[in-house]
């Protein structure tokens, strides 16, 4: 993530917001939440917004704005491929949990979606099975309306609060730090002084001890 993070430093405001939306969309339509997990963009986001790298606002819209769109993507991708996606190669090495998917569904209907987004690996597949199962979309477009900004907007403000809480960490470890090399100094300094004296101390009555009247 720090590789990152340095990445996207190094490029423009526009595009800060371009590349954390795109790997929050590519997640929910692509199924590429098997490499990019949508929270760490959407933290990522947030983070960065913390550092003064992008506003906190326009990156949570930006955020909302890709869940929701990459949804209602992979909701369409379900509802053209049909049952033949999942004889895809991700899903079939994950059956267990797409028939875990398919059941939320069954049981909670649209409020699958929403329940979907919260969890890492339903996140992408829950869209493209209410797609499969020829869910209504003003249906799912409310329900997924409804997860995209709670899951949008608290991952991005966590991510602000988690780098807000990082840089008050750092400044403490920081003033505690110089608290311990001063305090190192000044011990280092009296033990000084203290073994200066005792020799001292010690020279006139070594030489009183060794002579014989």
């Amino acid at each position: 993530m720090h590789s990152i993070t340095d990445w996207l430093r190094g490029l423009s405001g526009p595009v800060v917001y371009a590349v954390v939306g795109g790997m929050v969309f590519t997640e929910d339509a692509l199924f590429f939440s098997f490499f990019i997990p949508g929270e760490t963009a959407a933290v990522l986001g947030g983070l960065l917004a913390h550092q003064g790298r992008a506003s906190l606002g326009w990156m949570a819209l930006v955020v909302v704005c890709a869940a929701v769109l990459g949804d209602s993507a992979g909701y369409e991708i379900g509802r053209h491929l049909g049952p033949a996606i999942l004889r895809t190669r991700p899903l079939r090495r994950h059956a267990g949990k797409v028939g875990t998917a398919q059941d939320l569904i069954r049981r909670r209907g649209p409020a699958a979606v929403f329940v979907g987004r919260f969890v890492a690996f339903f996140r992408p597949l829950v869209p493209s099975l209410a797609g499969v199962s020829r869910m209504p979309y003003r249906r799912f477009l409310l329900y997924n309306v409804l997860g995209g900004v709670a899951w949008g907007v608290g991952f991005t403000l966590l991510g602000y609060f988690a780098g807000a809480a990082y840089s008050r960490v750092e400044g403490a470890v920081g003033r505690a730090a110089a608290i311990a090399v001063a305090g190192t100094v000044v011990v280092a300094l009296v033990v000084r002084y203290l073994r200066r004296r005792r020799s001292r101390g010690r020279g006139p009555s070594d030489d009183g001890v060794g002579r014989n009247p």
